[in-house]
């Protein structure tokens, strides 16, 4: 199961949902423009209704700007979301709408959840979260990231087959492992 280990380890930073002391964390590197990364989206929420409690997901972004030319401003809009508290959201609607993500249909779906568009705006006009985008790729980059998506549960890399019997079955093997 394991190649690489995480770093950093998940920290306060981190965009997660599901309990900070569940038994299991999944960490995925995605990009918003990554048909792979689409495909995986539903995948994990199936996960995460199957583990409930028992699992963390976080997610941190790891944009191929050079082959998906939509996926840095779709990682700042995100950010740009959860300035106003609506990361999950926003990650969930890009996800959802991943053939409009040019910034004025950025700028709607962050509108559609109730998120200042004018903010957002200028959030990618400015570039204002491109440090913490960069942050979270250049982590990726130490952990050995070299396309989306990639996992790691518990800090470990996950190599496997990311369809949902397969990580749902690592996941509660780590999850045993950790009673």
């Amino acid at each position: 199961m394991s190649r690489g280990r995480l770093s950093p380890p998940v920290g306060e930073g981190d965009h997660a949902q599901g309990p900070a002391d569940a038994p299991v964390t999944l960490v995925e590197y995605g990009d918003f423009e990554c048909p792979h990364c689409g495909r995986a989206h539903p995948i994990l929420k199936r996960v995460q209704r199957r583990l409930g409690d028992r699992l963390r997901l976080v997610f941190r972004h790891f944009p191929l700007g050079e082959i998906h030319p939509h996926a840095v401003h779709a990682a700042e809009a995100a950010e740009a979301a959860g300035a106003e508290g609506k990361f999950w959201e926003m990650h969930d609607v890009i996800f959802e709408h991943q053939a409009a993500l040019d910034d004025r249909s950025l700028v709607r779906h962050a509108e559609s959840l109730g998120v200042d568009g004018a903010r957002v705006a200028r959030a990618l006009e400015t570039s204002e979260f491109e440090e913490r985008v960069r942050a979270d790729f250049m982590s990726g980059v130490r952990s050995g990231v070299n396309g989306t998506p990639t996992f790691f549960i518990s800090g470990q890399r996950f190599d496997g087959a990311w369809g949902e019997e397969e990580l749902v079955a690592a996941l509660e093997e780590e999850a045993r492992a950790h009673r």
